[in-house]
């Protein structure tokens, strides 16, 4: 029975290893993601995005 629970705790933490290790892979590509998405909006028009002088132009 103790080899059992032995066998079962080091599965499950073997496991979680894993599902950490993939985490921290997912992380990495998330904050990739988000870097090269605020270097995008930065060279963009700014914090507005254009809408605001999209109707800008319309009216004058």
């Amino acid at each position: 029975m103790f080899w059992i629970l032995l066998l079962l705790l080091i599965l499950v933490v073997f496991g979680f290893g894993f599902t950490m290790q993939t985490l921290w892979w997912v992380a990495a590509v998330l904050l990739v993601v988000w870097i090269v998405g605020f270097a995008m909006r930065g060279r963009g028009s700014g914090r507005r995005g254009g809408g605001g002088r999209r109707y800008g132009r319309s009216r004058g």
